[in-house]
């Protein structure tokens, strides 16, 4: 009976209306959560065709409710640097646990990114999902796979320590005086050549300039360079040693804490004379843990050190170099030292760029590369599953994911210290808000008229 119909066509707008508030309410409601994607009502009307002359039987409707998961939020300012939002298509890949990824681990996508440290430094949003990254390897390589959850880890800023640098570059400005009168000690040096070290008295320096340099653990070193007018024109006679001699172990050719020996020479110009100086342009130093046996001039740190190999180029200047060298009549002095390395440092932050490299900052200066954070992508985006706490699942209607570097193909940039607004329209949900409590409304009208005229029908037989 068409009457029948009609109730229960009224009953199915009461639930299709009620299912659309509620979806309302969690927009209202979540207007201001991070990343938080708007639920919208579907309505699918259940009429079947019939043909002419029939009895239209009313089907009612089915409610349905979709997730507006590809539109994106406005982007707001963050309060640090693990703020993170998505700028364009994307997901940040996430975990319910720090262990990283295995086959059987579930994996979800969010871009709810309001990441902090937790209690062991692990990046954790408010909804207690860690973010995923690409490690960076001690290479300075990415072993980036757009499938492979295995090459992920949970990311943790805090676990990288301190660092520090060794230095692998030294350059030097200063003068040495060409009127110096050459010393009478200078023949005696002549004739002795490597076998003494200025800097031991024997023979001493008319100039000396002490160099600081940085071990692979950051301590810090110093190498004297010492200087001897020669009876040559234009030429110092020249060694460097390592002060303390103790800190170093040389072969037979090098004496108390001698690392290379040799001639400084200057143009008629006073400017670095390279191609007639004989003194290294690299200084080499073996690692510690050298066992081997020692050239003549080999140079290895001190056992007691513990420390790694390390070459250090050495600038001197030249005609067309700035700084470096000269031999000017006026008073020999060091006007600058150019060393590059660091000493050790603590961690001190984070930043993040677009294409969400993650760089430790510590103390001493040093920024080094330690993650980048791949944005997934999908064909489509709606076709997530709705997990809880703004993460998103693959279902078969969304395709699989691919991760992809920031800013490449379809993934959008990140932005750090910033943050994804809810895609929810206060307006808009006032506006529907009025318009379901409406259609509810007259739902409730079609049952009440039904049953009335039911009321009708069985009054007939009274």
């Amino acid at each position: 009976m068409s009457i029948n119909s009609a109730m229960i066509a009224g009953a199915s707008g009461l639930i299709a209306n009620s299912s659309a508030l509620a979806a309302i309410s969690d927009n209202i409601a979540n207007v201001n959560t991070v990343g938080y994607k708007r639920a919208s009502a579907v309505f699918t009307p259940l009429y079947r065709s019939q043909g002419s002359g029939e009895q239209f039987a009313a089907g009612g409707i089915m409610g349905s409710t979709k997730l507006e998961i590809s539109e994106s939020g406005l982007l707001a300012p963050g309060s640090s640097a693990t703020d993170l939002a998505v700028s364009g298509d994307g997901f940040f890949v996430v975990s319910e646990n720090t262990r990283g990824f295995t086959t059987t681990d579930p994996v979800a996508f969010t871009r709810a990114g309001s990441f902090h440290p937790d209690s062991n430094g692990y990046l954790q949003n408010s909804a207690g999902l860690y973010l995923a990254g690409w490690p960076v390897q001690a290479d300075g390589t990415i072993d980036a796979d757009p499938s492979d959850l295995s090459s992920l880890e949970i990311i943790n800023p805090v676990s990288v320590g301190g660092a520090a640098e060794a230095t692998t570059e030294v350059g030097l400005s200063a003068n040495l005086q060409s009127s110096q009168a050459i010393s009478a000690a200078e023949a005696t040096y002549s004739a002795a050549a490597s076998a003494t070290n200025m800097s031991s008295g024997a023979v001493p320096a008319d100039v000396e300039f002490g160099i600081p340099i940085y071990d692979s653990q950051g301590s810090v070193h110093t190498i004297t360079l010492s200087m001897l007018k020669s009876s040559t024109p234009n030429q110092w006679h020249a060694e460097l040693h390592v002060t303390p001699a103790s800190e170093v172990t040389t072969g037979a050719g090098l004496v108390d804490g001698q690392i290379a020996t040799g001639v400084i020479a200057f143009d008629s110009n006073g400017n670095f004379d390279a191609a007639n100086s004989t003194i290294p342009s690299s200084l080499s130093f073996l690692a510690s843990s050298n066992t081997a046996a020692l050239g003549a001039t080999s140079v290895q740190w001190a056992a007691a050190e513990g420390i790694s190999a390390q070459t250090i180029d050495l600038e001197l200047g030249g005609p067309s170099s700035a700084g470096g060298l000269t031999q000017f009549d006026s008073q020999s002095a060091l006007a600058a030292t150019s060393v590059n390395g660091t000493p050790f440092g603590d961690f001190s932050g984070v930043d993040i760029d677009a294409s969400g490299m993650v760089y430790a900052k510590f103390t001493n200066g040093i920024v080094k590369k330690i993650y980048q954070i791949p944005v997934a992508t999908f064909a489509n985006a709606d076709g997530l599953e709705a997990l809880g706490g703004g993460a998103y699942g693959v279902t078969r209607d969304s395709g699989s994911y691919t991760l992809n570097t920031a800013g490449i193909g379809s993934a959008g940039n990140l932005a750090s210290a910033t943050l994804e607004s809810s895609n929810v329209d206060l307006a808009t949900e006032f506006t529907n808000l009025i318009i379901t409590q409406r259609a509810y409304s007259a739902s409730s009208k079609i049952i009440t008229t039904a049953d009335e005229m039911l009321n009708e029908a069985i009054n007939m037989k009274r």
